[in-house]
Parts: C-alpha cells; sequence; structure tokens
C-alpha cells in the first residue's frame, strides 16, 4: 500500500478554504486540524468524547489522555494540544449544544460520532474534491511529525508524540524534500 501524501502549507491552507464553504466548516477545519496540529489518528479522531477534551469548567484541555482502547497499539497515550489547536477546538466548541462528556466530541449530520472507517472516507473525499493526488488520513500524521522533525526534534521524542513503540516506524513518516538537501 502507498504512503500516504504528506501536505504542504499551501496544499494544507487549500483544504481548510475549501471546507470554510461547508454546512460544518468549524467542526471539519477542527477535525483537519486535529490530525495536523495534534498528530492524532483518524480512529483516535473518532473515539474522542467531550470528557476527553474539555475540561469540567468548559475549557479545551491542554492533554488528552487516550486510553489503551483509544488507541491503536493498545497502549494508552497523552497528547499534548498546542494553543493553536486548543484555540480551533474551542471555536468548533461553541457550535456544539450539548456538551454532555460521554457524547462524541466530533458529530456527523445526525449528530452521531463518527466511525474510524466513515472518518477514513470523509478524508479521502474531502482530498478528492480538493484536487490533492495521495491525500489520506494518515497525510495529517505525516505533516504533524514532518514539522516537528523539520524543527529539529528527536526521533525519540517524535515517537513518543506519535504513540509509536518503535523509532523504525516514526522514521518512515519523515519526509524528506529538495528543499532539505
Amino acid at each position: 500500500m502507498a504512503q500516504a501524501k504528506t501536505l504542504s502549507q499551501v496544499e494544507l491552507d487549500q483544504v481548510l478554504n475549501y471546507v470554510s464553504t461547508k454546512k460544518y466548516a468549524l467542526r471539519d477545519r477542527a477535525i483537519i486540524l486535529t490530525s495536523f496540529l495534534g498528530g492524532l489518528r483518524v480512529a483516535e479522531i473518532a473515539s474522542l468524547k467531550m470528557g476527553d477534551v474539555v475540561n469540567l469548567d468548559g475549557t479545551i484541555k491542554n492533554e488528552i489522555r487516550l486510553s489503551a482502547e483509544q488507541t491503536k497499539g493498545k497502549h494508552p497515550r497523552t497528547v499534548f494540544v498546542s494553543q493553536r489547536l486548543q484555540t480551533e477546538l474551542a471555536t468548533y466548541l461553541m457550535t456544539r449544544h450539548i456538551k454532555d462528556p460521554s457524547i462524541p466530541f466530533f458529530h456527523t449530520d445526525n449528530r452521531l460520532g463518527f466511525t474510524a472507517n466513515g472518518l477514513c472516507v470523509w478524508f479521502h473525499q474531502l482530498y478528492k474534491n480538493v484536487g490533492i493526488s495521495g491525500g489520506s488520513s494518515h497525510s495529517g500524521r505525516k505533516f504533524f511529525i514532518t514539522t516537528l522533525a523539520n524543527k529539529g526534534i528527536g526521533v525519540r521524542i517524535l515517537a513518543s508524540l506519535a504513540g509509536h513503540r518503535s523509532i523504525a516506524v516514526t522514521q518512515r513518516y519523515i519526509d524528506v524534500n529538495d528543499e532539505q538537501k
């Protein structure tokens, strides 16, 4: 299976501009940026509940603690939420009327949560509609890891942030481009 495309900043901006015209623009933007700025897998994004993301006082948490059941490797991990992502999630949260900790954080048209497969299809269709070939639900994780690697973050830290138990797996996520060479 081919590796997911790592989007450039220009392509990410194209995607964000496209979703800004959609019915659920703030939700769509928050989903995309949760992948690109938080490095979450699509199944992890789909599994998020209000209580995972929102503090009791209604603010966005600094850290999202994913349980073993929410992660691919069945190992709990902590996702650090940057200030930029906190702001994006808080903006989306203003569109939600019900804030019960047990309901899905990201809703679908019928107000239910996404399935992992449904969100995968959603990302595939999104990239197709924008005209980005090779984009997939994993493109955000690749962008997240590559961006941090380009800032000089060590591969062991990257592996921890991505929830990888092997740095060899993490290294496959890091794209090299002509500008770096």
